[in-house]
């Protein structure tokens, strides 16, 4: 997958600027990390039990805008031996949020050589809309392998059935778009899901682990071989999350428990010198965790083309 970081071919053909991927090798498994678009959010989601002065000054010492933040949304492709296992679906169609930028994904994959019906595997970190939104565009399960297995934590299907919004700070809509994503993909997935209770082996060196926190079943991916190891943590850590992990994400439905799991998983990675990708991370969202006092700091890779 390496190779095709940069093809002139491929830009003109999609007529985007830039390819919207970047691969790398953990030992003699490929990763790919593919731009699924972006998400325009008020910046207030980014810890709404935050002082807006404190949060105010953060966008501004980031050089961002003070009304709207753009989140990444990066979903990651892994082969392992005979396994192409798909992280996560990104978006799929704007469910009327005016959400325009994002559900990029499947024309990406088509981009960058990678079929669809070559996909064996599919991991859930968790079952956000923009988490499983690519599985619902319209042809999209026709085109899928009819053996397909979809890994996800039983914790967060049953969580799906009654969620629980109380404790989330979310614009207008979104709980009833997220609602509405969730109880669709169980339905028209549902003889494919392949329930894990807290870990589970999807291939020869990558595993799922659910953490909880964001969601009940949020999980994380881990990937390992020949001593190098990337961890894929979902929606588990943020762009503010390394200097102000104790900040509340407006999407998630425990936040006290979704903080405790963000320190352990950043220190756990500042320990390891492991590398890191996430949902919303800018794009591509490699690097690695340092501690910083008492939080920590993000350093992303130099891009290895």
């Amino acid at each position: 997958m390496s190779s095709q970081n940069a093809s002139p071919s491929v830009g003109a053909k999609t007529g985007e600027l830039v390819p919207s991927r970047y691969a790398l090798n953990i030992g003699e498994i490929e990763v790919m990390v593919v731009s699924d678009g972006v998400l325009p959010l008020p910046t207030k989601m980014l810890g709404h039990n935050a002082d807006p002065a404190v949060r105010a000054g953060w966008l501004g010492d980031m050089f961002l805008p003070p009304d709207a933040f753009d989140w990444s949304l990066n979903v990651v492709v892994v082969r392992s031996g005979d396994q192409t296992i798909l992280v996560d679906a990104g978006l799929g169609i704007d469910p009327d949020l005016n959400l325009p930028r994002a559900g990029q994904l499947i024309k990406r994959l088509e981009a960058a050589g990678i079929d669809l019906g070559s996909v064996t595997d599919v991991v859930l970190t968790h079952m956000h809309m923009d988490h499983v939104g690519g599985l619902l565009v319209e042809g999209v399960k026709e085109r899928l392998r009819k053996d397909l297995r979809i890994h996800v934590a039983a914790a967060e299907v049953k969580f799906w059935e009654a969620p629980d919004f109380s404790h989330v700070s979310m614009p207008p809509g979104f709980p009833d778009a997220l609602r509405a994503a969730a109880k669709r993909f169980s339905t028209e997935y549902q003889s494919q899901l392949r329930l894990f209770d807290e870990e589970y082996e999807v291939a020869p060196g990558v595993v799922v682990s659910r953490t909880g926190g964001h969601t009940p079943g949020h999980s994380v991916v881990r990937v390992a071989s020949g001593g190098d190891k990337l961890m894929f943590a979902g929606d588990a850590v943020f762009a503010v999350g390394f200097e102000h992990p104790d900040w509340f994400n407006g999407f998630e439905h425990d936040p006290e428990e979704a903080v405790r799991v963000r320190v352990r998983l950043l220190r756990e990675l500042a320990a390891t010198g492991e590398l890191l990708v996430a949902t919303h991370l800018p794009f591509p969202s490699i690097g690695h965790v340092a501690v910083d006092g008492d939080a920590f700091r993000w350093v992303p890779i130099f891009w290895d083309y």
